[in-house]
């Protein structure tokens, strides 16, 4: 029985050859899908005992890829200290060596407003937004200290880090909050003061004289009765109030 079928394969492989010639490119392709997929496992391997390994990492390092933004999304300051962030900026700060795309050779004055909107994200983005695992937060310290000058205490200008204005403003928050709680170290100017600060004796905090005896028709003020109002102005005032005058 199975003789004969392959007698019949034979006889229309020889009467029509356009019937056999997808068949074999059909082959040739699953023989190099399964060569792509896994080049250390032979063509010639049963369909179903080729298990790929290489799927099966990527899937791994995908998992704990997830799990390190997890981890780093509670605790973003741990992100500072692992070897990955040790790897990819060593003591140099997130922003070192950071240049932007620009047209032309004069770079912008003003860094973009931010580099992702929605689920698109710009070409080249800021030295924040390009790594996940950086994350602005006021316990962050070490991650904000890298953009406060050591001389002077102020946040270093967007236009050298290249940071999106969107992370500036939230740098600026975080900082601020850092300050507040107690984080981050800050000056308050001195300033000396003089005893006229604090003498009592001066006009506007003296003790206040009493009120002069007023006899009728005389004024609080004695030079408020040697004024004499304009007649023309009074004349205006009248004029425009008519309706509500008695």
């Amino acid at each position: 029985m199975a003789a004969s079928f392959q007698g019949i394969a034979k006889l229309l492989g020889r009467l029509s050859p356009s019937f056999s010639h997808p068949l074999r490119q059909y082959r040739s392709c699953l023989q190099r899908l399964r060569v792509g997929c896994c080049p250390g496992l032979s063509p010639f391997v049963p369909p179903s005992h080729s298990f790929c390994k290489a799927l099966s990492l990527q899937d791994e390092n995908a998992t704990q890829a997830t799990e390190a933004l997890l981890r780093y999304k509670e605790r973003p300051w741990d992100y500072l200290e692992s070897e990955e962030y040790i790897e990819r900026y060593g003591t140099n700060p997130v922003w070192e060596g950071y240049r932007r795309n620009h047209k032309g050779g004069i770079p912008p004055q003003k860094t973009r407003k931010t580099c992702i909107r929605g689920d698109k994200i710009c070409g080249n983005p800021c030295p924040v937004c390009r790594d996940p695992n950086i994350i602005i937060h006021y316990q962050n310290v070490k991650l904000l200290q890298q953009f406060i000058s050591p001389h002077t205490g102020m946040v270093y200008d967007p236009t050298r880090t290249g940071v999106c204005m969107k992370r500036q403003k939230k740098l600026h928050e975080a900082i601020d909050t850092a300050k507040d709680h107690g984080f981050l170290p800050f000056q308050i100017p001195y300033v000396e003061f003089s005893g006229e600060d604090y003498s009592n004796s001066h006009d506007a905090v003296g003790s206040t004289s009493p009120p002069q005896s007023l006899t009728s028709g005389e004024t609080w003020y004695k030079w408020y009765s040697e004024i004499t109002p304009d007649e023309k102005e009074v004349a205006k005032v009248k004029k425009t109030y008519k309706a509500y005058l008695k």
